[in-house]
């Protein structure tokens, strides 16, 4: 049988598709990232190891502020990384790294985090708990209807455990971090909340609500981590 000759017309049509297939083949296998080793390595074009800050299982760091990752939603966590490439959220620290990933390496990455277990070390908090008539207590569980602020615990959830994609737990996050983020709601470095709920709730508190919610919301124990049996 006769093979069809690369001249005859209706070849022709076919070897830019031909062509197109074959490249994508290559294409859609280099898409894939391998999010363990930007966590543990970088991606070698600007990003930093992200256990550096935040620790090999995602725990983060209490003492330097830096926030637990692991087990966050993953659709929030890709948000905030989307936002510190675009400007919505502005750290030092963040921006440049957030910026060095690709739209799939920050995709990937949040989706690695939010695969995470609780980190054991979480579960029972190491600072202690403010009593239950303190400012951080009351702000957090009921609000100050006086200044138009409700309670923290109305969206985050009991005891901060957060809700859904737009509301990330507070329980457990370092309390400088969680102080550092009340403040720049405050001063607009941060911009990218719902409704900028935040932005409002966060202007009717004085420096002393702010570390005494923060330290509220360190002090909650999270759910201790599902073990096989």
């Amino acid at each position: 049988m006769r093979q069809p000759s690369l001249r005859h017309p209706a070849t022709r049509r076919w070897i830019p598709a031909l062509l197109l297939a074959s490249l994508a083949l290559p294409a859609s296998a280099a898409l894939a990232v391998d999010a363990a080793a930007i966590a543990q390595a970088g991606n070698g074009k600007g990003a930093v190891p992200c256990m550096a800050c935040h620790g090999l299982d995602g725990a983060g760091q209490a003492a330097a502020g830096h926030p637990r990752l692991a087990a966050l939603d993953a659709t929030y966590l890709q948000k905030q990384l989307d936002d510190f490439a675009g400007g919505a959220r502005s750290n030092a620290i963040m921006q440049p790294i957030a910026t060095a990933l690709t739209e799939d390496e920050r995709q990937a990455m949040a989706n690695y985090y939010s695969k995470m277990p609780v980190p054991p070390a979480l579960a029972k908090p190491t600072v202690d708990m403010p009593a239950a008539a303190s400012v951080g207590a009351l702000l957090a569980t009921r609000g100050d209807w006086s200044r138009n602020v409700p309670g923290c615990v109305q969206c985050h959830g009991p005891g901060g455990v957060g809700v859904g994609a737009n509301f990330p737990p507070l329980a457990g996050q370092p309390a400088a971090y969680i102080a550092s983020q009340l403040k720049a709601w405050q001063d607009g470095t941060r911009h990218n909340d719902p409704l900028q709920l935040m932005q409002h709730l966060s202007s009717a508190l004085t420096a002393q609500d702010i570390q005494a919610v923060a330290a509220w919301f360190a002090a909650q124990p999270l759910p201790a981590p599902e073990t096989a049996p």
